[in-house]
This record gives structure tokens, sequence and C-alpha cells, in this order.
């Protein structure tokens, strides 16, 4: 038999451990900005561990993608279930005090308030100051969670909706000098379509911000995965980014600056700020001589792409090189990051992955048969 001076000192830790978890609760769904608690970061790297040993053997992607598909909704039961079992233990330890067979009566106390079953009731009046808070906790921490989830998918469903119309234009997954090339060829009309890259660099700069807001205080939405499974917003974004940093750098009369430069900025705040929510150490203003991982090679690969179209390149590439790693500095590594753990599809120029994956190109559609 535990000595009552020993009950209540596990009393005052379950107080404790019913606190943490309406703290980590409200850090989670309630509070407007990244709070990210020790718990909930304990949740999210166990269950990120639990899906790499699950597709650690899985060498094609498309397999992989399918399994990391339920990740994000395995981390949202996940941390109901733990803020549940945490707040259900506290709440045992505050009952055995007055519990009349022990433990064991603590236990069936403490699920009967949880849960409102109503089955078992210890007398007297703090025992019923308990019982109370005990079920308002699990109501509320069931009713958190349940509301949560209309944001959460309308923030993905917001997201989504410019990738999908990004992936007719980069190509699937998304590539930058591609982005560039389609528009300018326009589905080989002989009518470039450039002027249009004004609007799609304003509409980007705008996503950036909503997708920074929503993914740094709503972190499982990161690892929301898109319905296709060569499409992704990581690559999206990075395209759209490259392709504003290509532009600038290589036809500096063509492009349209202001909002090219404005998505560049708003494109690699985004980067940053996710990958810093993440986990992600960054320097606070990487400077161009750090270099980047993209090398000369792949980036004359890119204006070889770009010349097949006949896109308008008024720069030696040699000359125009220093000025875009000056710009792809600014958000390669946390984009390089990001991809890399929530696996993104391997598309051209994002980065390696946790397992080695050979890159994907974007899928171009035939000539098709043409109009007589």
């Amino acid at each position: 038999m535990m000595p009552m001076a020993g009950r209540i000192a596990a009393a005052l830790a379950g107080v404790l451990l019913v606190l943490w978890a309406w703290v980590s609760v409200t850090g989670t769904l309630i509070v407007s900005r990244s709070v990210v608690g020790r718990l909930t970061r304990w949740v999210d790297l166990t269950v990120n561990v639990t899906f790499r040993l699950a597709t650690r053997r899985l060498k094609d992607y498309r397999k992989r993608d399918r399994v990391l598909a339920a990740q994000a909704a395995a981390i949202l039961l996940a941390q109901l279930a733990t803020w549940l079992v945490i707040a259900f233990l506290g709440y045992t330890l505050l009952f055995w005090p007055f519990a009349a067979h022990g433990l064991g009566s603590a236990f069936a106390d403490a699920g009967s308030s949880m849960f409102t079953l109503g089955f078992s009731e210890p007398a007297g009046t703090a025992p019923a100051v308990i019982v109370f808070a005990g079920a308002a906790t699990g109501l509320v921490i069931v009713a958190l969670q349940i509301g949560y989830l209309p944001t959460l998918y309308s923030a993905f469903n917001r997201r989504e909706t410019e990738v999908a119309l990004l992936n007719a234009r980069a190509g699937v997954p998304s590539w930058g000098p591609e982005l560039l090339a389609r528009t300018h060829y326009a589905l080989g009309s002989g009518m470039s379509t450039l002027d249009t890259m004004p609007d799609l660099y304003a509409r980007w700069e705008r996503w950036a911000s909503d997708v920074a807001e929503s993914h740094t205080t709503y972190l499982p939405l990161v690892r929301f995965r898109s319905p296709r499974p060569l499409s992704s917003w990581v690559t999206a974004l990075l395209a759209v980014l490259d392709s504003a940093a290509l532009f600038l750098v290589l036809s500096p009369k063509a492009v349209p600056e202001i909002p090219a430069r404005l998505c560049l900025r708003g494109g690699f705040d985004c980067f940053n700020r996710v990958a810093q929510a993440m986990g992600f150490e960054l320097p606070g203003e990487p400077h161009p001589e750090t270099g980047i991982s993209l090398t000369y090679e792949e980036f004359l690969e890119a204006v070889t792409r770009m010349r097949e179209v006949d896109f308008p390149i008024e720069r030696d590439p040699a000359e125009a090189w220093l000025d875009f790693v000056g710009w792809r500095v600014n958000y390669e590594r946390a984009a390089y990051a990001i991809a890399a753990a929530v696996d993104a599809p391997p598309a051209p120029w994002s980065g390696p992955r946790q397992r080695a994956t050979a890159v994907i190109p974007p899928t171009r559609p035939g000539l098709g048969r043409m109009p007589k």
C-alpha cells in the first residue's frame, strides 16, 4: 500500500502532466503562430522515423509516395493519442489519493471521467471537481482536433490549386527552365506567352506568403502530399524561383523585373521560415561566396533547353552564372532540406534525398496529330 504522502506527491505529478498536455494542445491548435513544443516534436520525430523505416526498402518512388501519403494523417492521430494518454495518466494520479481500491480504482475513475462514460465516480467534493475537469479535458481536446481539420484541408486546397495549375506549364515534376521554355514555346503556337509571367510571379508571391503562414502555424501541412505522385509544393515553388532567377540573369531586358524580384523574396522567405519551423538551422544572410550545390554544367543544360525553343537569351551564360548563384544561394539550402525531409519527387535541381533516387525529368507531351 502506498502511503498517503506518496499518493499526494503522485497527484502533484498528475497536475503537471495535465498542464503539460494542455500547454501542448494550446500551442499546437490555438496559438496563431509557430509554437512547437518538445511533446509535438517527439511525436513528429517518432512518426517520421517509423515511416522512414517502413519505406527504406522501397526503391521505386511511386511506391514510397503511396506509403508516405498516410504520414500526415498518422502525425495528427499520434498527436491526439499522445495528448489523451498524458492527460489520462495525469488524472489517474490525481484520483489516486481518493481511490477506494488503490491505483486500479483511480485508473477506472480517470477513464470514466475523461471519456464521459460515468460508470465510476468516487464520492466527495474534491473528486467531483476532478471528474468535471477530466470530462472537460477529454471533450475539449477531441473537439479542438476535429475543428482543426477543416483549417488544415482549406490551406491544403489553396496550396494545391496553384501547384496543379503550374504542372501544365512547368512539367511534372516541375523544373524552372522547363517553365520558361514551355511558356515561351506556348504549345507550339508560334506566339510567345512570356507576357503572362508577371501575373504568374504575382500569384506565387501571394501563394508563398500564404504557405509560409499556414505551414509554420500548422506544421503537419508540410507533409500533406499532392494527389499526383510526382507533384509537390516544394518542387513547384523551387521551379518558380529558379525560373525567376534564370529570367533575371539571362534576359534582363525582357524580364518583368519587379514581379520576379518580389516573387523571389517571398519564395525564399517561405522556404526559410518553413525550414526553421521544422528544426533546420540556416544562416541568417547567406553570402554568394559560400556557393551553391547546383553545378555550372547543370546550369548550361538549362540554357540548352531554353535555346531549343529560341528563348530570348541576352547574356552570355558564363557571365550570368555568378548572378544566378547570388539569387539561388538565398533559398537552395532551405529548399533542399525540406525536399529531403518530406521525400519530395526527385525533380531536377531539387537536391539529394535520404535514399539514392534517380532524378526524374519533367514529362513532356507528345507532338500529337497535326490538324489537316
